[in-house]
Order: C-alpha cells, then structure tokens, then sequence
C-alpha cells in the first residue's frame, strides 16, 4: 500500500472543530488493518537501520503509533503528556498555540543522558507542540534520532520550525 492509497482513507472533515478548518480525520485509517500495519511501516522505514533506545509518543494519538513503533525497533517508550497527568516528578515546558498556550511533561526519569530518541506523533502542523517535546528530551540530554509523522500540513510550514532536524512524514497535504 502506498503513501497515496493511506492518504485516500483519511476522511477528510470540512468545519472541525471550527468553521474554516478542514480536519482530517485518522480514524478511518486506523479501523483499516493492512492501512494501519502500513503506515507504522512507512513512519519506521527511515529508521529501521538507525539505534533508537527510546521512542517517544506525544499526546494523545501520538500513542497510536509511537507504541507499535517502539515494539518493532526493541525500544521504550515514553509519553509526553499534557499537564497533571503523569504521577512522578517531571519536567514541564510551555508551549504556543495558535489562540494561548499549553503545556507539556515528561518524567524527570524517562531519559538518560546519551540515550538515542525518536520522536513519534500523528500530525506535523505549525511543529509547537513537537518543539515543546524536543525542548523537554534535549533537557533530559536525549540524542534525537529523528522526527516521525503519519500526516504533514504543508501549508502550515512546520517543518521550517524543526530545521536541522531528520523529519519524516508519509502523508502530505
């Protein structure tokens, strides 16, 4: 299955969750076996000949693939949440959204310094929330492998935020 027979079973959502907004719906991927087995591979594929110790998932469907993703390359996994729901201690960054800003955290135990990270998430829009995770992996001294997406916006120019960085992606728009 190619890149583009994943990209024709996203539904496409006109007006989610705002007027304006074209959402694009995984769902209707992930109910589909082979087109979920295959987009892990394509998000793997760049990494399979690269040692990755700890893959990272982001909130929340980030952990739709960064745990497969992990079982395949033998790695951890560790989540990054939104604030309040992880119980140890953790590191906390703040980050921008379009209209205010969020947070995010990690356990300050997730990583160990030298430990070889990839970072995992369904959407690579304008890339503040991944640079929020990059901020928190780099202060637990991770060495970031690369940046794996199943769906790029383009238009959204993220990946300009992520320069000098490995970014994947299997799905643009």
């Amino acid at each position: 299955m190619s890149a583009e027979a994943l990209r024709a079973k996203i539904r496409e959502v006109p007006d989610f969750p705002k007027p304006g907004i074209l959402f694009y719906d995984i769902t209707t991927l992930l109910k589909d076996p082979a087109a979920y087995r295959e987009a892990i591979e394509l998000m793997l594929a760049p990494y399979r000949g690269e040692r990755v110790d700890l893959v990272v998932g982001m909130e929340s469907r980030g952990f739709i693939f960064s745990g497969p993703m992990a079982y395949e390359l033998r790695a951890g996994l560790v989540p990054v949440r939104k604030l309040g729901k992880l119980p140890a201690e953790t590191l906390t960054v703040e980050y921008a959204l379009e209209y205010g800003s969020n947070t995010l955290e990690i356990h300050r135990d997730a990583i160990q310094p030298g430990q070889r990270v990839l970072i995992v998430d369904d959407l690579l829009a304008t890339g503040g929330t991944v640079r929020g995770t990059i901020d928190l992996v780099e202060r637990l001294e991770g060495e970031i492998v690369g940046l794996s997406f199943l769906v790029e916006l383009l238009f959204l120019k993220g990946r300009e935020r992520l320069q000098g960085r490995q970014v994947t992606s299997v799905v643009q728009y």
